[in-house]
């Protein structure tokens, strides 16, 4: 399955490419869309360091590339919200919502919260890192080797932060999601931080309460399902445009929508 969802990410990416100067992929932040195509494929390919018999450098790598490819995917969608946001307070020439339209903040935005993320897994590494355990008591006469998260306390601020960005971009969709609908990415966004959202709160008791491969196939599927969520409710309504409704990828069509 990560190869599948890998593969058709890849086939969205070229697209996204090959349309590159249509106003539908102008409309919807080329840049920032590049960057959230490329984090969701990377996280889809984080899934195989969960596979097999865990060492000392998967278990270092795992929950760290996991985090930093999730945050900038997330960071990716926050940013997306944030310029929808401004885009629709800058109606008055020369007012501070229009400079920042020309500031391309999303670009920032995504730089300083991947920024913040990537600090926190590396003061994980460098305090407490992911080790290999073996686990004698869960099941009496089976020796369990797993993956000691280190220090639960950075473990669960990964998390945490992740969470705390999926709930800003779902909170700032949410408030936007009626505005004007000329490719107003809020309605979607919306969709997928909630998709994000409903499969990371039902994995967390789920996790909690598995050992082993059990547990490690909890995570497998969060990641799955939550990175399937965001490429289809963000990026199947613009391939829908692309390939069954070309004659609506036309700047005169966005204009009047």
């Amino acid at each position: 399955m990560a190869t599948l969802f890998s593969t058709i990410s890849l086939f969205i990416l070229g697209s996204f490419i090959y349309y590159w100067d249509t106003p539908l992929v102008k409309a919807n932040n080329r840049t920032v869309s590049f960057i959230l195509l490329v984090s969701i494929i990377l996280s889809f390919l984080s899934v195989f360091l969960f596979l097999g018999r865990p060492a000392d450098i998967t278990c270092k790598m795992r929950q760290t590339l996991f985090g930093i490819f999730f945050s900038i995917g997330v960071s990716s969608v926050l940013g997306k919200t944030v310029t929808v946001c401004i885009v629709f307070k800058a109606t008055k020439p020369g007012s501070v919502w229009v400079k920042l339209v020309s500031f391309k903040i999303s670009s920032y935005v995504v730089g300083i919260c991947s920024s913040i993320q990537l600090l926190i897994c590396v003061t994980w590494l460098s305090v407490s890192p992911p080790f290999v355990e073996f686990d004698h008591h869960s099941y009496p006469g089976t020796i369990i080797i797993q993956c000691n998260e280190g220090s639960d306390i950075w473990f669960y601020s990964m998390l945490g932060y992740l969470g705390l960005l999926a709930a800003v971009s779902l909170v700032l969709a949410f408030m936007v999601r009626t505005l004007p609908d000329s490719f107003n990415k809020a309605k979607y966004i919306t969709f997928s931080m909630l998709v994000f959202c409903s499969v990371w709160i039902s994995m967390i008791p789920a996790y909690l309460s598995t050992r082993g491969k059990y547990m490690v196939a909890v995570e497998i599927f969060a990641i799955l399902a939550s990175c399937a969520g965001m490429l289809g409710c963000i990026f199947v309504p613009k391939l829908y445009i692309m390939f069954l409704r070309p004659e609506l990828n036309t700047r005169k069509i966005i204009l009047q929508t």
